[in-house]
């Protein structure tokens, strides 16, 4: 059996409350590739201590961040975001930090690829409009205005880093999240300013959505992670989002997920799309005839079967033909095991694997038979009885 404990710090200042939280999961806690994941839990009785030393709840909301550490390393992190009560039970739900941005507005004012029009050095210098400048008429025309040029263009993940500064540098706002500096090497808007990429206060953009559209449309992957920082004795976390170029993980070669070896319960196997296409068609900005499209397709030997969707966000034909593919790769009806449950094994001991792996996945179906398909772990959700839950999605399902 693995040490198990849950750790209570004050989100604000980063001080622990409680070492040793004691919490009953309703749900285990849950790691999302792009996502924040998140944990349900009780506590019944009630416990005296779970009042701090300033009066306040240690499970406040938005107050108390929380972690799942097992065996000395931190597996899981998150902050409160909701608490009931109901007589001597608390029923708490945490989320990861990166859920944090979702709900804030965006205050500030961001351009990729804008059009600048620069000064004209002769306006006014033509006040009669005759086509000559002021008192030399005959010998200087007035000479046409500088033509537009495109501004200055910005790494797609400076964009994400400079929407999560905005977040924490609001008052009361400094989470604690550092991001990787490194870049995607997609620039937004387009070469000739044509399509500019705009984020601006007076929209009232989201900032979670905002980040969210960015790593759907780009794409990319990005992955929250909590560390013990600094040496044995420090009670220092560092809260991280990894940043993929643009994917996290890899092929795993090394591991191998068998049924009846380390699989010892999967999810019924299903279609990866809710509805068969095996061309899509993607509508964006714009209206009737100057509306922004794309049409993608991958024929497979089947009747033609066309999907339209709509995503008014997009104007880009690469954008569009992102979107696309995405779309399609989710509805060729190909089966997919979207969950197994795994012990601890030397097929694939637990921590040798990290979200965004693409691993082997060998099982019997009915009706199929044997398959043996390589899936991509897109969560975990690890379990106090030594079983870890892995979800799961084919690995041709995915565009980048």
């Amino acid at each position: 059996m693995k040490s198990w404990r849950f750790i209570a710090q004050r989100a604000l200042p980063e001080t622990i409350l409680d070492w040793d939280v004691p919490l009953t999961l309703t749900s285990n806690p849950k790691r999302d590739l792009s996502g924040p994941g998140s944990l349900t839990a009780t506590v019944e009785p009630e416990y005296s201590r779970l009042i701090g030393t300033d009066g306040h709840p240690i499970l406040q909301e938005w107050g108390t961040k929380l972690y799942l550490e097992v065996d000395g390393m931190l597996r899981w992190g998150g902050i409160i975001t909701r608490t009931t009560y109901e007589g001597p039970k608390a029923t708490i739900i945490a989320e990861g930090l990166s859920s944090y941005p979702h709900g804030l507005p965006f205050e500030g004012i961001l351009r990729s690829g804008e059009l600048l029009r620069l000064p004209d050095p002769n306006a006014g210098r033509d006040r009669n409009h005759d086509g000559w400048i002021d008192g030399e008429k005959g010998k200087t025309p007035t000479p046409p205005p500088p033509k537009p040029i495109a501004g200055p263009r910005f790494d797609t993940y400076d964009i994400f880093r400079w929407i999560w500064a905005h977040v924490q540098s609001r008052p009361y706002g400094d989470i604690g999240i550092v991001l990787d500096a490194h870049q995607l090497g997609e620039k937004l808007g387009a070469t000739d300013g044509s399509d500019p990429w705009r984020l601006l206060w007076w929209d009232n953009p989201d900032c979670g959505t905002a980040l969210d559209n960015l790593a759907r449309t780009a794409p990319f992957d990005w992955l929250e992670t909590h560390a013990w920082a600094g040496g044995p004795d420090s009670t220092a976390i560092e809260h991280r989002i990894r940043l993929g170029r643009p994917r996290l993980g890899r092929r795993r070669d090394d591991l191998r997920f068998v049924e009846g070896e380390n699989i010892v319960a999967r999810a019924k196997a299903e279609a990866m799309g809710d509805e068969y296409a095996n061309e899509v068609v993607v509508l964006g900005k714009g209206e009737g005839q100057k509306m922004a499209r794309a049409q993608v397709h991958r024929y497979d030997g089947r009747l033609r079967r066309v999907a339209t969707v709509a995503d008014k966000t997009l104007s880009s034909d690469k954008a569009l033909r992102t979107r696309g593919e995405r779309e399609l790769a989710g509805r060729t009806q190909a089966l997919q095991i979207p969950a197994i449950q795994v012990r601890d094994h030397p097929n694939a001991p637990f921590g040798a694997w990290q979200l965004g792996d693409d691993v082997r996945i060998q099982a019997h179906l009915p009706w199929v038979g044997d398959v043996d398909v390589w899936h991509r772990i897109v969560g975990d959700e690890i379990s106090a009885d030594g079983l870890c839950t892995l979800a799961l999605k084919r690995s041709d399902s995915f565009h980048y």
